[in-house]
Formats: structure tokens, C-alpha cells, sequence
């Protein structure tokens, strides 16, 4: 038995960690805490939505939000996660999720390595499975949290293209039709344009180097561009067949100076930015720039310098710069220009995800660290081998118990221990009572709802998405820009008081929400919502010629008279920590 334990520690330790993991999820279910800020609050209301209207599949047709906008500014039906939302209840498609982006992560990343290191995979195995489970269970935007993890998968599919390993006669369409099936698992806006983007220059580089055209990897881009067509046709009918001005042409994107976003560049490189935050910067970081530097002291001392500009290590890293550099130069106008003038049909596009591929190369520069360390000779070899261990080991104990922006499982297991031991709750609230499905049951069956046009305030206006309310406001990411400025209208009031609200909304303009006269946050998920204003500041007529009916509000409005409001009704619930005041227009 300690045979078999010394020999499969790994196999164990990993086991343990995703069964913790499982049991808390599968323990809490709806009681869990998702993060809501660019999650419970956009993608999981938005599917919800699409659900109860029967619109996942319809065309031609308008979404009950934002006063009707078009079906297809929202997810396609044709990949993988939207699927679950599809098929499955909204929690439960939830965790489907979650569970996939870890299995696929692991599954890809030990793949690529073990395609890689194959002659040595068995020797390595121990370091591939726990950095591939660490890399799995990275805490990453979760509606794209597959497209981030399976970006080893895409890697490993063109290598076999390259060196024709599935270049039989049968084999051959299997690996481009792999190749062309990949956007199920991605997401064109995050990744798929960069993937091309690094296709295209791999074709150029491995034609110089090779001094032959690679044929293959150049039709893989044809391939994996009709695959993202195919995939996400709704993006593309979007993005390039409307002639819609959108809010993208005037997002303010940064104006930074040219040292600021190296700056930017340089905590980018630290502290990965809000929708892939890796945990990279507590162990990996530290341990990647020691390696690094051990390593190409040994190759100066070894009088081979030359082999630092080939090191794989060095190659990683200088991908990770890049990736950085583009990143916070993005902010930088002038940069950001010439980028949209190379590429006009995507102005307003954010060039600077490239920064979202780093999720996968710190965890594969971590690996060929540790990787290098078990290869050390001597005295100290046995040593250093247990230190790489111990410090892949740390990088996926951080992962998972580390607080960062998604992770849900330390958050969930945080707020319930928070309750037991102080026996209270805490100020965030779970999945269950963000959406409060019961309480919105009630009220729409006792107004008798049907279909009219409402508003929120003082909760995210995805909660009435979500159960099944129309709404002229909304969280979306591209709508139409005359819409932006006829909402604009609205809150124009509100806005005259808010200066840094207003700069919020005229410099992004995708949460289209009734906002607070005072510059306090309506929306904010929380338990007790308390507003120093209890005013609602808005343009009413304005508000009426959008054929808004209802207002429901967490706030008893003291200005409700002078606005013309009618109250409704106050609605709780025993399950749910709002207390909804419906107003009539």
C-alpha cells in the first residue's frame, strides 16, 4: 500500500482535490456563490432568456431585452456550453460547465505534453497530471472558461497536421475535420481570431525555417475559418453583415501614454487582468523567472549562449511578453489606431485579448521548469526533484484556495463557513437568491404579467431576464448605438449628478440601467441594499416612449408621486433577501 501511494501520490492528491471540489457543488447546488459581476448579472440571464422565449433556434426574431433587440447579439446554439443551457436547468448547466472546463483542461494539457515529451511522458507524469489539473482548474471567465482550457487541444491537433502523423489517406479528413469541429469548444471573440492570427504567422515562420510552404497548417486556417463561421454564424452575420453602428465604434478603450501602458503591460504580466486571472502570481511567477534565470546562467557558463535564443523556455516567455506588450498598448491610441485601420470591420474589437492566451503558457512554462529540474545530475538531483513536486503541488493548491474574481469554489466555501461559524450571513448572495425565482413567480402571477415592458432598479435588470420579464434595460456587450442614446436620454437627469457614472456609461454604455442621481450603485448583488437616495432621477416621458409599463425596484422611491408612479404592490419571499416594490407608469 505505501508502495502504491509513494508511486501514484499524484493520481491521489489530484482525485482528492476534484472530489472536494464536486462534493461542495454538488452538496450546495443552487445555494453556491457564483461570482454575479460579468456572470450571474449577463451570460446566465441572457440563456435563461433565450430558453423561456423559445429562441434558442429562432431567426429573424427580437430578444426581450433592451426593447427588442436582435436574437443573434446573443450565444450561438452551436457551442458546447450554450448546449448545456439548452438542455440542462440553469444551475445544473451551471456546473455542467464548470466541470467540463476541468475536464477538458486536464485532458487537453496532458495531451499536448504527453504528445510532446512522448518518449519521456512516464518519467514526466507525475509533474503533467498535477500542472494539468492545476491549469484545469484555473479561474477564468466561466461562460468561455472551455475556450480558455482548450487551447492546448488546438495546439496539439495542428502538430499532428505538421508532422503528418495522421496523414494517411483515412486519417487525413479526421484531423481536419478535428481541426474544423474545434470552434464547438471555442469562442471566435476571446480566442478564435488570435489562434488564425498565430496560424498565419506560424506559416510564414515554418516557410522560412523549413524552406518548404507548410501546406498543411495553411490549410488548417482555411479549415478552422470556415469551422468559426460555421459555429458562431450569428457573430459573423453581427459583426460583418449589419450595417448597425453599435456602441463598439465609441467604447473608450484607454487613453493611456505610452508609459502608462507599458505599465499596464508590466501588472499584466504580474497579476493577469479580470476575465483570465490564473493564479499564476503566487507560485508559478516566482518559480518560472528563478528558473529562467538558473537556466540561461547554465547555458552562458556551458559556453553556449546561442542555445538561450532556442531554449523552449525562452520561447514561451518571449510569447508571454508579447502577449503583455500587446496588451497594454492597446490602451495606447495611437497603437490601437493602427491596429483598427489594418482591420476596419473590427473597430471596437478588443486586439488586446491576447493576453488571454498567457492562461495557458504560464502553466506550460511551469511545467518546463519543473521538467528541467527533474532532469538535474548530482548529488542533489533526488532533492531537487521533491522541490519540483512540492512546487507543482503548490501552484494547484493555489488555484483552487487562493480568492480570485471566479473562483467559486473558495468563495462558496467561504460564505457557507462564514455562516456557521458567525452564524450569519454574509453581505453577497448565492445563485438562488441573486435570480429569486419564487419571489418573481409570485409577483408575476399576482399582477398578472404579460409580456409588458419593465425596468430595475436597485438589482441587475438579468434578474428579470431571467425570470422571464421583458425589459428595456439591460446588460449586452454590442446592441445599436442610437439605442445607447436614446437611453441616454433617460438618464440623462441622473446622470448630470453622476459624474463618474456618466463617464461610465458614455465611455462603455453596456449596462443600460436606471442609475442613481447621487453616483451611488443601484445594482450592486447585495443582501441589504442601502442607497443614501432613494429618489429615482430619469426623464419619465422619455422612459414611456419606450413603452415601459413597469418599474420593479428594491428602493420604496420618496419621489414617486412627483414622477407619477403608481405602487402595485411589496412583495417578499421567505427564500429570497429582496424586498421588490412594483411601480406603474
Amino acid at each position: 500500500m505505501s508502495d502504491n501511494l509513494k508511486k501514484n501520490w499524484y493520481k491521489y492528491l489530484t482525485a482528492a482535490l476534484l472530489t472536494l471540489q464536486a462534493l461542495v457543488f454538488l452538496i450546495f447546488r443552487g445555494e453556491s456563490y457564483f461570482q454575479v459581476h460579468d456572470n450571474l448579472d449577463l451570460f446566465m440571464a441572457h440563456y435563461e432568456m433565450l430558453k423561456k422565449g423559445g429562441l434558442w433556434f429562432a431567426h429573424s426574431v427580437s430578444a426581450p431585452i433592451l426593447h427588442g433587440v436582435s436574437r443573434d447579439l446573443f450565444g450561438s446554439e452551436f457551442l458546447l456550453y450554450n448546449l448545456l443551457y439548452i438542455i440542462l436547468p440553469g444551475v445544473w448547466a451551471y456546473l455542467a460547465g464548470y466541470a467540463l472546463k476541468i475536464a477538458i483542461g486536464m485532458f487537453s494539457f496532458i495531451l499536448l505534453a504527453r504528445d510532446v515529451y512522448s518518449d519521456r511522458y512516464e518519467e514526466y507524469k507525475p509533474l503533467i497530471v498535477i500542472t494539468g489539473a492545476a491549469y484545469g482548474l484555473i479561474p477564468v471567465f466561466p461562460t468561455y472558461g472551455i475556450a480558455f482550457t482548450s487551447v492546448p487541444l488546438i495546439i496539439y491537433l495542428l502538430r499532428r497536421v505538421y508532422d503528418g502523423t495522421w496523414s494517411g489517406t483515412r486519417r487525413r479528413p479526421l484531423i481536419y475535420l478535428a481541426v474544423f469541429a474545434y470552434p464547438f469548444l471555442s469562442y471566435f471573440s476571446y480566442h478564435g481570431f488570435f489562434i488564425l492570427c498565430y496560424m498565419c504567422a506560424a506559416v510564414i515562420i515554418l516557410w522560412i525555417r523549413d524552406r518548404r510552404f507548410p501546406r498543411g497548417i495553411f490549410l488548417s486556417v482555411i479549415v478552422l475559418s470556415a469551422g468559426y463561421i460555421a459555429f458562431e454564424y450569428r457573430l459573423f452575420g453581427a459583426m460583418l453583415l449589419s450595417d448597425t453602428v453599435t456602441i463598439r465604434t465609441t467604447m473608450d478603450h484607454g487613453n493611456a501614454t505610452f508609459i502608462q501602458a507599458l505599465q499596464a503591460a508590466c501588472q499584466e504580466f504580474v497579476n493577469a487582468s479580470f476575465h483570465s486571472e490564473d493564479s499564476h502570481t503566487y507560485i508559478i511567477l516566482g518559480t518560472v523567472l528563478i528558473g529562467l534565470t538558473v537556466i540561461n546562467i547554465s547555458h552562458i557558463r556551458a559556453h553556449r549562449a546561442r542555445r538561450i535564443l532556442s531554449d523552449p523556455v525562452n520561447l514561451v516567455m518571449l510569447i508571454i511578453i508579447f502577449n503583455v506588450l500587446n496588451f497594454g498598448l492597446y490602451l495606447w491610441p495611437p497603437y490601437r489606431h493602427m491596429l483598427e485601420a489594418i482591420v476596419p470591420p473590427l473597430t471596437g474589437f478588443e486586439f488586446a485579448r491576447t493576453a488571454y492566451f498567457n492562461t495557458f503558457l504560464w502553466y506550460a512554462e511551469m511545467l518546463l521548469v519543473c521538467m528541467r529540474m527533474y532532469d538535474c545530475k548530482g548529488k542533489s538531483a533526488d532533492r531537487i526533484r521533491i522541490l519540483a513536486d512540492i512546487l507543482a503541488t503548490a501552484a494547484l493548491i493555489a488555484v483552487m484556495f487562493v480568492p480570485q474574481v471566479y473562483n467559486d469554489f473558495y468563495y462558496t466555501c467561504y460564505n457557507h463557513a462564514y455562516k456557521i461559524i458567525r452564524h450569519r450571513d454574509t453581505s453577497t448572495v448565492n445563485y438562488n437568491e441573486f435570480y429569486s425565482t419564487d419571489l418573481f413567480d409570485e409577483i408575476t402571477d399576482d399582477m398578472g404579467y404579460d409580456g409588458e415592458w419593465s425596468a430595475a432598479y436597485g438589482l441587475h435588470p438579468a434578474v428579470l431576464n431571467y425570470n422571464g420579464i421583458s425589459t428595456v434595460d439591460g446588460y449586452l456587450g454590442m446592441y445599436a448605438q442610437e439605442y445607447k442614446e436614446k437611453w441616454g436620454r433617460v438618464i440623462a437627469p441622473a446622470l448630470a449628478g453622476s459624474p463618474s457614472l456618466k463617464e461610465y456609461y458614455d465611455g462603455w454604455g453596456a449596462r443600460v440601467c436606471l442609475y442613481s442621481g447621487s453616483d451611488e450603485n443601484t445594482y450592486a448583488p447585495l443582501r441589504v441594499m442601502e442607497l443614501n437616495d432613494d429618489r429615482l432621477v430619469a426623464d419619465m416621458d422619455e422612459l414611456k416612449s419606450l413603452d415601459c409599463k413597469f418599474i420593479f425596484s428594491r428602493i420604496e422611491f420618496s419621489n414617486s408621486d412627483e414622477l407619477g408612479l403608481d405602487l402595485i404592490g411589496v412583495y417578499t419571499h421567505e427564500k429570497s433577501p429582496y424586498t421588490i416594490y412594483v411601480y406603474g407608469l
